[in-house]
């Protein structure tokens, strides 16, 4: 990781005092209790807005906890806890809806699309950063949210990046702003450019943010469309890990951070656990080990946990910093118009 300027942990250490335990049942309580109240409001509220992901609604809510005053000192040691270990938890859970059989079912040339898309736009988006003026942590999540799976992105690189809680604020909100867009704009730009329904789910998946999304182009485009986009985003999920554990493995020989509690003194490991873990969640689900009675409740357990995680970094969002970030939306917005463009001349070529 970067060793200058140190990294502050997530968002809600910056309320805890000195020495604050992370374990222990009554130390954790009020801050699960805040998280799971979250979680809950977080879900009900996807009903009535389908589009928006329960962790893109539950960040939402964090923000507005802190800002309006509303966070406690209680709250801190359980917020830490769900910030770190729920989030990696819910990465790992991640792989487990992903059987790579099925991606490559797609086809290659499908495969190469996205490949292409997510690896250009992820490149392309922290050398711009650096040109509009995007701090290089900022720039890596925003070129992680947007070119591989939107928050959860967000969320698992910055675990690994050290980078601060506006950083993750500004690039959900990324997420968030340019994917909503793209639910109106794709369907009608695919209406004027002649796409069909399957060349309109490929593009959707090569290119839209949030899982959510792309299922709400799908849903509202046919059970054709659907289907294909949200195999062929499955695809950039995949990517998650190598693009994870490439960045942590470049950061580190630079790292001074000291150890987490409970590891190992020492440089963290090349590979982080969870990436790991993420790694071999999706290899057990390719080769059959996983019964179809967890497949079933995994997506949903792994929603919960990420609205959770991301709620818990929300609360350490100072959005008086964050509303002056335009320059963020500016770069959320080329690197939006870069994996949609790369995207559709993909789908145009192997049509």
């Amino acid at each position: 990781m970067p060793s200058s300027p140190p990294a502050r942990s997530p968002g809600p250490t910056r309320h805890s005092p000195p020495g604050s335990a992370e374990t222990g049942l009554g130390t954790l309580a009020p801050g699960l209790g805040a998280v799971a109240v979250a979680v809950v409001l977080a879900t009900a509220a996807t009903r009535i807005v389908p589009e928006v992901s329960a962790a893109v609604i539950a960040v939402a809510l964090g923000v507005a906890l802190t800002n309006l005053g509303g966070l406690h000192r209680s709250l801190a040691p359980g917020l830490r806890f769900v910030s770190r270990r729920v989030l990696r938890l819910a990465i790992v859970l991640l792989g487990l809806q992903i059987a790579l059989p099925e991606l490559l079912a797609l086809g290659w040339p499908v495969l190469a699309v996205v490949a292409t898309a997510t690896g250009v736009t992820f490149a392309a988006t922290r050398w711009i950063g650096g040109r509009v003026g995007v701090s290089p942590r900022r720039s890596l999540l925003i070129a992680t949210g947007v070119s591989v799976c939107g928050a959860a992105a967000v969320a698992a690189m910055h675990a690994v990046a050290g980078s601060d809680d506006d950083d993750v604020a500004s690039a959900v909100g990324v997420v968030v702003l340019y994917g909503s867009a793209s639910i109106v704009a794709l369907p009608l730009l695919a209406g004027s450019l002649g796409l069909t329904p399957h060349q309109l789910g490929i593009w959707a998946g090569a290119s839209v943010h949030e899982v959510a999304q792309v299922a709400a182009i799908g849903a509202a485009a046919g059970a054709g469309v659907l289907v294909s986009a949200v195999a062929v985003k499955l695809v950039r999920v995949v990517l998650l890990a190598p693009i994870v554990g490439l960045t942590s493995a470049a950061l580190r020989p630079a790292s001074t951070e000291p150890p987490e509690s409970g590891r190992a003194a020492g440089r963290p490991p090349v590979v982080p656990l969870f990436v790991a873990g993420f790694v071999v969640a999706v290899a057990a689900r390719s080769l059959g080990l996983v019964p179809s009675e967890v497949t079933r409740v995994i997506p949903g357990l792994t929603a919960t946990l990420l609205a959770a995680a991301l709620f818990a970094l929300g609360t350490g969002v100072d959005l008086r910093k964050l509303v002056r970030g335009g320059r963020s939306l500016l770069l959320g917005g080329i690197a939006t118009a870069i994996i949609g463009g790369i995207s559709l001349i993909g789908v145009l070529l192997i049509s």
